[in-house]
């Protein structure tokens, strides 16, 4: 590593429910990280293959695999991996939460982004009430004894949702994503059966989709820059202490992470190693370990 980037390189796991989970909430954060050398690994917990009004079953999960390839290539994310498990059938019990304890085995990220676990969709609450079940029992040999250990526990953040009860999302970390907005478009753009069938025909809006590529990602960025525009506006005070006022108030679109406190914990000085790009970089030993 150059001396100009002190920072060791992470691994950052990011676990959705469905596929395109993972690019919605946090693709510019995910692409700011590839583009900084750091691994970024994506995984879905259900294959999508129940969201759609035509299709379904085989060919739908095929074809939800395959546009997640083809995301994860215009990200750069290191791998992608999906479930093969029916949307709308996930259930928080030791089945699936062994599946989570090897995949964080494998993966043996530093960070971990997921769901709050309040949340319109039971994929979505379910989903993060695993990995919080699975956070501590990582740790114990005993449990999945033919997979080993992670080297240190793992942060995890919360990705941004707008439901308020029993408490309302509140970030610790918001990252501007301007300058990898497009990139984050490109990728969503790649999930044609979610962004351009299946979530218009469920919000009764799929005659307005243009049937024109072009014209139809102008369409998908006119339904969901606001929702990132909100976040940049809402929590414009964290990014303020993240990058000073000034610089601050020209970014127009963002993305927000709440720390949890199961794993190995999250505090704001933690944010500095985890999410390297948002501060100014101090002068460390570059050889450091991230989670030593």
């Amino acid at each position: 590593m150059s001396t100009a980037d002190p920072f060791p390189k992470l691994t950052i796991l990011v676990i959705g429910a469905h596929p395109d989970d993972p690019e919605v909430w946090c693709g510019g954060t995910a692409v700011r990280y590839t583009a900084a050398g750091h691994r970024v690994v994506f995984a879905a917990m259900t294959n999508g293959a129940t969201g759609h009004y035509e299709i379904g079953g085989v060919a739908l999960a095929r074809r939800r695999f395959a546009e997640a390839q083809k995301a994860r290539n215009i990200g750069g994310i290191a791998e992608y991996r999906i479930f093969d498990h029916h949307t709308g059938e996930l259930e928080p019990t030791v089945h699936y939460r062994k599946l989570v304890i090897r995949l964080i085995r494998e993966v043996d990220p530093d960070l971990i982004l997921t769901h709050r676990p309040y949340d319109y969709h039971p994929d979505h609450r379910y989903t993060s009430q695993l990995v919080l079940d699975a956070s501590y029992v990582v740790t114990v040999p005993n449990m999945q004894p033919l997979s080993d250990i992670p080297s240190a526990g793992a942060k995890i953040c919360y990705m941004y949702d707008k439901f308020t009860r029993p408490y309302p999302f509140t970030p610790d970390i918001v990252v501007p994503i301007d300058d990898v907005v497009e990139q984050k478009f490109a990728m969503l753009d790649c999930h044609e059966s979610q962004m351009y069938e299946w979530i218009p025909f469920n919000r009764g809006i799929l005659d307005t989709v243009p049937s024109d590529p072009k014209r139809r990602v102008e369409w998908l960025k006119d339904q969901r820059l606001p929702q990132f525009a909100h976040i940049a506006e809402t929590y414009r005070d964290v990014l303020a202490r993240h990058l000073g006022e000034e610089a601050a108030a020209s970014v127009r679109y963002a993305e927000a992470f709440e720390g949890c406190e199961y794993g190995a914990g999250f505090d704001s000085e933690e944010g500095r190693s985890l999410f390297p790009f948002l501060f100014v970089r101090p002068s460390v030993d570059s050889t450091r370990s991230p989670r030593r």
